[in-house]
Formats: structure tokens, C-alpha cells, sequence
């Protein structure tokens, strides 16, 4: 679009796409909304309803910050909406009187994070920041690590972590190394606004930000050579992939600083990739996505295989069970890690929010140790006051809450070779490990059922009915109904609810990041003398079917 109306497009429109593009400094993105633009006045219906959903609205910036499908317009990740953001960052940090202080900027490999990083420090700088930026793709926790590192007042990541390629995310963190939680991301959001009113290309740029060298990995991994003994064992034959994301070579140097073997690499998956080619989703958890490292490590006889995703804050585990290679859940790998902290006598509190197992709970209270329950999120869990571990379901861990108060992919990795090494220097394996803690506080299954919708308002509306008419028993067994809606003295206010029996639990909540509404369910068997785990555990999935069945009825969205 030159200046020109376009037949067929609505005069406002037109109007809201000439102002963008006047201000996008982004030629491929000018380009793409030119190419759209005429498509849709030629009646392309599919360029059309593009446009209309990329102009109607702006991605919201939250507590996760932004995150959304590449593109021009307001409503997707670009440089124009980046660069408001980071304006609106450091207007927000002005107001907090922190003016002059250091902002640390780091990104990952996708589409353009190089650009909105460089975009980013060029702002703060302007802005009268010391802004810092990574001289490369950089994983996601060593970046949470350089804030309180280099004494920031704040750090921006760009990423969007596992999603789909044609997405990318920006990523706000405080000072304290924790990401943002209200009120902050409400008053950065008003303050982003109030740069979108005007033209982006009034907000002043500088180069008068520093690149960084290898001063930031270099910490991270000093830190990184502490968290295992000098004489722990180390014998072990393990399988990596950083699922075509940054985490290979800091993976690689933190085994080197520790001791350990190198791990035979899945060579497809091994270089950063923005378009993710092996996998349908770039995401460990996801069916088929490891598949070619357990192939390998099938082959080779490897003990273990573990994984990272693309911004390595997230680490999975696969291994041998009863002969066949099964992912270990994101709850199995969270009591593995916090037992192993448990039983090395790290004192504090531990954490996980409340959509995870509540089996760490007991096994902290069998240590005398305090537990909490957070909301979903290492924004909640990594302001636990006295923190000694943390974890959610959804594969993240915080192993080193003194150094990284938020999930670490790379940290928690290494504690997991660690564990496994000790285990098979026993003649033991992780599964052998999940047996004793079974037999010792009860069998825990957890799993979920969630349901996708096109129209959000059917998931408000199913909520609705869910605290209207709440199940006053869940498998034959009563369940007490907690709506936390209305916060309590250890949780804010969210909109879930939780519902609680002897045996059984669910909490219902709305996902923060898809248009899902998602059941996270829970079903426990008390330890028993003599217990035989095969079926204590099929007691437990039948209980899980059970609910799942009940829960879809309640819930009446298909």
C-alpha cells in the first residue's frame, strides 16, 4: 500500500494500516502487510480476515509479558509493538526512580529476536539506561541469572520459549531476578499505551548500549560447578537434545565444569533452528518430540535422555521402565528433584503451584521442611520468601533458587545426572527411585483433561457453571469447593477453582497462554505395608478415568 485507499477495505482500517506502516521500521514486515493489503482489496478473504485480526486490538501485555504469531499490526509480535514496549519499560522504571540503572537484554534463536533485542537496548539506552545485551542467541536462565549478577534494575528476554515457530514473546523481569507480577505489569502495560499514542519513530534510539562477552556464561557457569560434590559419582551414558534451541553449548560447557560424560547429541535437533523442523510442537512434553532421542539412547543402551526446550528453562527426562523408554511427567521429575534436595538436607521452603502433585507437600512435611502452594507460574513461585526448590507440572524447576529464581533448564539438568548418577553407582535407576518414595508416602497420579475453544466467552461461561453448580462428590468421594476467585491469605486472587476430597483433587482454570480450559487431576492411594505398586497405580489411573469422565460432564464442553 503506497498511500492509496484500497477498494474493499473498511476507510478505518485503511486508516489504522497507513499509520502503522508510516511508523514500521521493518521492511519485512511493511512488505508482508503491502502483500496483505492488496490481497485482501482483490477480495482474498483469508488476507482479509488476517488484517482484521491483526488490527483489531493489541497483544496484551501481562504478567507473561507478550507473546503472540509474528506480523504486522498490533495484535502481533513486531517491532513496532516491541519497541513500544521497551519505551514503556523504561518510562515505567523512570517512575520507579531507577533511572540511570543497569537493564540486562537477552534473547533466544526464533525469528527476529535478534532485532527486537537490538531494538530494545537502543530504547533503554536512549532512555538513559546501561542497557547490556548478549552478544548472541542466549538460554533464557542465564539471563535471569545476569540480573542480580550485574545488579540490574531490570531484564527483558526475548523469547517465546516452546511455542510454535511462527510465534516470539518478550519476557519482563524486576530487579529482585523474578518475573513481573501485578501491580508492575498493569502499570508497564499503561505506560506502553501512552507510548502507543504516538508515532514510534519519536522515541529516541542510542548504540550507546554495551554488547556483552563471555563475562555472563562464564558466571552462570562457575555458579553452575557448585551444585554437584567433588566426590559424587558421575558414571553415566545419557542422550541430549536442546530441541533446536540455544541450550546446547552452555549445556555442553556446565557437563565439562561438573565432571560428567558428554552425551551423545541428536545431531538433527542439535543446532538452533527458528523453524523447529523435526517436531510438529517445539516442546519436550509433546508426543513424538523426543522420539528421536530415545531412539538413540535405545540404541546406544544409554541410562537416561534428557531434554530442553528452545529457551532451555525447561528440562524433561526420559527413561527405561520395565523395558520400554517412557517420559517421565513433570510431577515425577519435580519429587525426584525435591526429594534429592530433601534428603541432601537443603533447609527452606518448598514450592509448587497448585496445579502440580501435592506430593511434594508431604515429602516436605516428612522432612520438617515448610511447603507452599503458588499460583501457576516461577513469576509466584520464585517469590517464595526463603525458597530452597520449586517446580511446576509443566516441566520447570528451580533447583538453585539463590542464584536463578526462576525455572533453569541447565541447572536443573545437571541435578538430575547428578541424581542418576548416585542412584546407579547404587545399582539403581530413577524408576527404582519413584518406587521408593511410592512405597514410602503412597502412590500419586496426576493428569489432565483440557478442552480448546474458538470463542473464549465459552470458557467464562463454563466457569460459571462450575462454581454455580460445583460436584459435591468426585469418584464416590465428597470434595470441599474452593473458589479462588477471592484470594486467601497465602494465594491472590485467580480465577479457578479447586475442589478437594481424601483421596482425589482438580483444580479448573483457564490457561494463561491458549484458548484452553484446563483440569488439572489428581488421585492418591495411601502407602500400605507391603504395598504392590502395580496395582496400588492401577487403582489410581481408574480413579483418574473416573473423575476425568465426571469432571467432562460437569464441565458439558464436549
Amino acid at each position: 500500500m503506497s498511500g492509496l485507499t484500497e477498494p474493499g477495505l473498511a476507510a478505518a482500517l485503511q486508516q489504522q494500516i497507513a499509520a502503522w506502516r508510516a511508523q514500521d521500521p521493518d521492511p519485512d514486515t511493511v512488505a508482508e502487510l503491502d502483500g496483505l493489503t492488496a490481497a485482501a482489496a482483490g477480495g482474498d478473504a483469508a488476507a482479509m480476515a488476517e488484517l482484521q485480526d491483526a488490527f483489531t486490538g493489541r497483544l496484551a501485555f501481562g504478567t507473561a509479558g507478550l507473546r503472540g504469531p509474528l506480523g504486522p499490526g498490533p495484535n502481533r509480535m513486531n517491532r513496532v509493538l516491541v519497541g513500544q514496549a521497551a519505551a514503556g519499560l523504561a518510562a515505567y522504571l523512570r517512575d520507579q526512580g531507577l533511572e540511570g540503572g543497569t537493564v540486562l537484554v537477552g534473547y533466544d534463536a526464533r525469528h527476529k529476536s535478534d532485532v527486537f533485542a537490538a531494538d530494545t537496548a537502543e530504547i533503554l539506552a536512549a532512555a538513559g539506561f546501561r542497557a547490556l545485551r548478549t552478544a548472541g542467541p542466549t538460554p533464557t536462565p542465564v539471563v535471569a541469572f545476569g540480573i542480580r549478577h550485574f545488579g540490574c534494575v531490570a531484564g527483558v528476554v526475548v523469547t517465546a520459549s516452546h511455542n510454535p515457530p511462527r510465534d516470539n514473546g518478550y519476557k519482563v523481569y524486576l530487579g529482585d531476578g523474578s518475573q513481573i507480577v501485578p501491580p508492575a505489569d498493569a502499570e508497564i502495560a499503561a505506560r506502553i499505551d501512552a507510548v502507543a499514542r504516538k508515532p514510534l519513530t519519536e522515541v529516541p534510539r542510542s548504540d550507546s548500549y554495551k554488547v556483552l562477552g563471555e563475562e555472563l556464561v562464564q558466571a552462570y557457569l562457575d555458579r553452575i560447578a557448585t551444585l554437584v560434590p567433588a566426590d559424587a559419582p558421575r558414571d553415566l551414558s545419557w542422550v541430549y537434545t536442546p530441541m533446536h534451541g540455544v541450550g546446547a553449548d552452555v549445556v555442553a560447557d556446565a557437563v565439562a565444569r561438573t565432571g560428567f560424560e558428554q552425551p551423545s547429541v541428536v545431531a538433527e535437533q542439535a543446532r538452533p533452528d527458528p523453524d523447529f523442523p523435526t517436531v510438529a510442537f517445539p516442546n519436550p512434553e509433546e508426543p513424538g518430540a523426543v522420539d528421536l532421542a530415545v531412539t538413540k539412547a535405545r540404541a546406544l543402551g544409554a541410562d537416561l535422555v534428557l531434554a530442553n526446550d528452545p529457551d532451555a528453562d525447561r528440562c524433561a527426562a526420559a527413561v527405561p521402565i520395565a523395558g520400554k523408554w517412557r517420559m517421565l511427567s513433570g510431577d515425577e521429575l519435580g519429587v525426584l528433584l525435591g526429594d534429592d534436595a530433601l534428603r541432601r538436607g537443603v533447609c527452606g521452603t518448598y514450592a509448587c503451584s497448585i496445579v502440580s502433585s501435592s506430593l511434594l507437600e508431604t515429602v516436605a512435611a516428612a522432612y520438617g521442611q515448610p511447603f507452599r502452594y503458588t499460583l501457576t507460574g516461577f513469576k509466584w513461585i520464585g517469590r517464595v520468601p526463603g525458597l530452597a526448590y520449586g517446580y511446576e507440572e509443566a516441566i520447570g524447576f528451580c533447583v538453585d533458587p539463590a542464584a536463578v529464581p526462576d525455572k533453569d533448564g541447565i541447572s536443573a539438568l545437571i541435578r538430575v545426572l547428578a541424581l542418576a548418577a548416585e542412584l546407579k553407582a547404587r545399582g539403581l535407576t530413577l524408576a527404582d527411585r519413584l518406587d521408593e518414595i511410592a512405597r514410602s508416602y503412597g502412590v500419586y497420579q496426576t493428569d489432565q483433561l483440557s478442552f480448546r475453544v474458538e470463542d473464549l466467552s465459552i470458557i467464562g461461561a463454563a466457569m460459571a457453571r462450575l462454581r454455580a453448580r460445583p460436584p459435591g462428590e468426585l469418584a464416590g468421594e465428597p470434595v470441599e469447593v474452593f473458589d479462588l476467585a477471592a484470594g486467601s491469605e497465602t494465594l491472590p486472587p485467580t480465577d479457578a477453582v479447586r475442589l478437594v476430597g481424601q483421596t482425589v483433587s482438580v483444580v479448573v482454570r483457564p490457561s494463561g497462554t491458549e484458548p484452553k480450559l484446563k483440569c488439572y487431576l489428581e488421585a492418591r492411594v495411601p502407602p500400605e505395608p507391603a504395598v504392590d505398586l502395580a496395582a496400588a497405580r492401577g487403582r489410581a489411573r481408574a480413579t483418574l478415568g473416573q473423575v476425568r469422565a465426571e469432571m467432562a460432564a460437569t464441565l458439558a464442553l464436549g
